[in-house]
């Protein structure tokens, strides 16, 4: 069993952190003070901390499969059916995506059903999913 990760991102506003980590991804909201609050990530600790400079963007882009992975980004591997369920959530709810949720290295070693989107302070995400998570996620 993997141990939970840790991991604080900047953010412009509470109110937007609570609405998009908490009601559009469907994160349970943990303990928070007036300029921070934790979320339970897939069982991860994600903390927003409001920051005075600084918006988080992506400060890059990285060619891969075709498209511009933008970098730094985080995210999670899920299990497939709740990476449809998001995906399917996320357009339901008019989610702009950086990259459209697609399956990139079709038929390659490393398959995987993928999708890019910025939070409102322009943290860019990426949710990913393995048929066979066991033998793809390190596949060279």
């Amino acid at each position: 069993m993997l141990t939970p990760f840790h991991l604080a991102i900047p953010v412009r506003e509470l109110a937007a952190a609570r609405e998009f980590y908490g009601r559009t991804i469907g994160c349970a909201e943990g303990r928070s003070a007036d300029d921070w609050v934790d979320f339970n990530f897939f069982g991860h600790q994600l903390v927003c901390h409001v920051v005075a400079s600084g918006d988080g963007s992506p400060r890059s882009h990285n060619p891969v499969d075709g498209h511009d992975v933008p970098v730094p980004h985080f995210g999670i591997v899920l299990e497939m059916a709740d990476w449809e369920a998001l995906a399917t959530r996320l357009k339901a709810a008019g989610q702009r995506f950086v990259i459209e949720p697609h399956i990139r290295f079709r038929g390659q070693p490393g398959e995987q059903a993928t999708m890019f989107l910025l939070d409102p302070s322009g943290n860019a995400l990426e949710f990913k999913a393995f048929r066979d998570i066991a033998g793809q996620l390190f596949a060279t």
